[in-house]
């Protein structure tokens, strides 16, 4: 059974740092992309960041490059998502998930798996 596990989020003040984990089990990591996702209140699950399963290239949305950094660990069987200069804006459920041998996408509608998620609050 594949399980996607989230973890390291909380509350922060604007200007801070904070580092998501997702540790992954019951498949085969390194043939996984991953990605992060975000979910604002009351508004939609979006891409934030994501990195490929071989050679590893990553891509992020505007409003994060240059504060936000993926990267993964194959050993480890973990991806991370080191988020600083945080804004209040960034406040949102963290969600990483997993796509097999991604051509360098990640559609929220074509992920293969998905973490449950992982809350983090930016105060101003």
């Amino acid at each position: 059974q594949v399980q996607l596990v989230e973890s390291g989020g909380g509350l922060v003040q604007a200007g801070g740092s904070l580092r998501l984990s997702c540790a992954a089990s019951g498949l085969t990591f390194d043939n996984y992309a991953m990605g992060w996702f975000r979910q604002p209140p009351g508004k939609e699950r979006g891409l934030v960041a994501g990195i490929s399963w071989n050679a590893p290239t990553t891509y992020y949305v505007d409003s994060v490059k240059g504060r936000f950094t993926i990267f993964r660990d194959n050993a480890k069987n973990t991806v991370y998502l080191q988020m600083n200069s945080l804004k209040p804006e960034d406040t949102a459920v963290y969600y990483c998930a997993a796509r097999w041998r991604s051509d360098g996408s990640y559609p929220v509608d074509g992920m293969d798996y998905w973490g449950k998620g992982a809350l983090v609050t930016v105060s101003s």
